[in-house]
């Protein structure tokens, strides 16, 4: 990715990998490596479990298509929060997130809700996750239900089988929340809304994008196939961050 994003300037339009590599090795940079794991899939519970429809296939060839889902932990002071994403498979952008102080379903289903109200799927969209509790539990399933999508859930212990969820976590802490320290929930979704709206959906280029970012790959289709943006483009984000009776409203 590093040689991609020098390859974009003019000036190192040339660069190889061998050397790129070289010169971090000569300045000292290094990849940074993943801190201790939090466990947070209870997969050992009653609710029903979805059969593994996704079962690996992560290459779509139009948005809202299918779109995978899960949650990682995040240190915020001395207590653990949570943050839920939903992911199109079509060009690996964040459609839907929100982060909450406890492994609750209803954070889930808020995360579900941004989804739907950026992209406004039609029936029959595939929603992947594991089976955790808060995927599995009644009002999750409803809702799906309720807006014609259909369910699909990972094999027992199989983090393979949502594999580009697992990825944007692990990048989403060796390159920016590792070794940082947030003091509150405040700080922390702006720093989130920051990565993941500013950096990862508008900048951060995918190989599976033929090296584009996300916004790039969904307004290359748009160009390519002469459509007029509408869910597609994710140029106007609206994000209300509910703190009790504090509403802050952000767009970019």
């Amino acid at each position: 990715m590093i040689t991609a994003d020098l390859r974009a300037e003019t000036e190192f339009r040339h660069v190889s990998r061998q050397r790129g590599a070289r010169h971090m090795r000569q300045l000292g940079l290094r990849c940074q490596t993943s801190r201790r794991f939090v466990v947070t899939t209870d997969s050992k519970h009653a609710e029903p479990i979805a059969p593994n429809l996704l079962n690996r296939d992560f290459t779509v060839s139009a948005p809202n298509t299918a779109w995978v889902t899960d949650i990682t932990y995040l240190k915020v002071g001395r207590k653990w929060h949570y943050l839920t994403v939903f992911i199109d498979l079509f060009s690996r952008i964040i459609i839907g997130w929100d982060l909450s102080d406890s492994l609750e379903r209803h954070s889930a289903i808020r995360a579900f809700h941004k989804a739907l109200a950026r992209r406004k799927p039609s029936p029959g969209l595939l929603v992947h996750s594991d089976r955790g509790i808060q995927f599995a539990s009644y009002d999750f399933r409803a809702d799906l239900k309720r807006h014609g999508c259909v369910q699909s859930m990972s094999r027992k212990g199989n983090c393979w089988d949502n594999a580009v969820a697992e990825s944007f976590f692990h990048t989403l802490k060796t390159q920016f929340i590792r070794h940082r320290r947030f003091s509150d929930r405040l700080e922390t979704e702006l720093a989130l809304f920051q990565y993941i709206e500013a950096y990862y959906n508008r900048r951060r280029r995918h190989a599976s994008n033929g090296w584009m970012s996300p916004a790039e790959f969904e307004k290359h289709l748009v160009t390519k196939s002469g459509l007029t943006g509408g869910p597609l483009l994710c140029g106007r984000i609206m994000l209300i961050l509910t703190f009790k009776s504090n509403w802050l409203s952000i767009t970019l």
